[in-house]
């Protein structure tokens, strides 16, 4: 069974940066996507970046220049998600995905990132 796990989440002042880990065991073989998203009050999920196994990333515009996504030589890291410029409305919950073969698709359980002003 395939488990998704994010880590390095946390409470962060305005102007700082988090590294998000999201760390996958019992993978299913085939092509791998891996998707960040954000989750905020009273807005829907949010897709922030992805990564293909080719290494094509895309971020949203919406946090452009400030995240960045890259896969992750660690041990079971599949994805990590570095934040920079941190700012108060990038508070929520932060969601890694995992969609292989275009067909299986997998979340972890969220961490939270707190940016006090």
């Amino acid at each position: 069974q395939v488990k998704l796990v994010e880590s390095g989440g946390g409470l962060v002042q305005a102007g700082g940066f988090l590294r998000l880990s999201c760390t996958v065991s019992g993978s299913v073989t085939g092509p791998t996507v891996m998707y960040w998203h954000r989750q905020t009050p009273g807005k829907q999920r949010e897709l922030l970046a992805s990564i293909t196994g080719g290494d094509n990333t895309y971020v949203a515009n919406s946090v452009k220049g400030r995240f960045s996504i890259s896969r992750d030589n660690a041990e079971n890291t599949a994805v990590s998600l570095q934040m920079n410029s941190l700012k108060a409305e990038d508070t929520g919950v932060y969601y890694c995905r995992e969609v292989v073969r275009g067909t299986h698709v997998y979340w972890g359980q969220g961490t939270q990132v707190t940016v006090s002003s």
